[in-house]
């Protein structure tokens, strides 16, 4: 039951970030471990940058 609130707990918090815009910094650093190895895991910081620059990027596409 515990291990099922912790789970539930995670996904809410996650959730929250993804709606208030903040990336998932720990799925990201799964994801490069398991699917590509040879790079180099970025600190959070540099996450957060290359995240913010990649979606506030002026891009055209958007009016406002």
């Amino acid at each position: 039951m515990k291990a099922a609130l912790q789970a539930a707990w995670r996904r809410a918090v996650q959730t929250a970030r993804l709606c208030c815009g903040v990336p998932d910094y720990d799925g990201y650093v799964q994801h490069l471990r398991t699917h590509h190895p040879e790079r180099r895991v970025p600190s959070y910081a540099e996450f957060f940058r290359e995240r913010q620059a990649a979606r506030y990027r002026g891009g055209g596409g958007r009016c406002c």
